[in-house]
């Protein structure tokens, strides 16, 4: 029982180390999400913001995703929401992969310090199934505005 006792104790100080280290770091989970510029920009606006990034090369289901994309965002969005298409390669564009901790083709949505990677459903979809792509992007932004 003293043994129990000592056990279940340690589980409970550990646990209020935990929180409080976490609590007490300065950051709150908000700004460990936000990238550096976009973030008081994005808490401010609360704004939806689309990415694809890319390579400089591109196959035919890369160029697909961009252009699906694009369409379903002028579809149902028309100008209030535009595609930034992000070729990872460049100097310039160093500063958002690395904000947006990406390392390869990517398609994100980002509303704050929520961010939504439909990667995976843009590569599957794009090219023989492009309205099941437009409504995953559809519906993924309605989910976040």
């Amino acid at each position: 029982m003293k043994k129990l006792l000592s056990t279940s104790s340690f589980i409970l100080v550990l646990g209020i180390v935990a929180v409080t280290a976490q609590c007490c770091s300065g950051k709150s989970s908000k700004d460990a999400h936000c990238h550096k510029s976009a973030c008081v920009e994005n808490q401010k606006s609360a704004e939806v913001k689309v990415y694809y990034f890319h390579a400089t090369r591109r196959c035919a289901t890369c160029q697909a995703v961009e252009s699906v994309t694009k369409e379903a965002l002028q579809e149902y969005y028309g100008d209030k929401i535009v595609l930034q298409s992000i070729n990872i390669e460049e100097d310039a564009n160093k500063s958002i992969v690395n904000d947006l901790k990406v390392s390869g083709q990517a398609l994100l949505i980002v509303n704050g310090d929520k961010r939504v990677n439909l990667t995976n459903d843009a590569f599957m979809n794009a090219r023989n199934n492009p309205n099941k792509l437009k409504e995953k992007i559809k519906s993924t932004i309605d989910e976040l505005m």
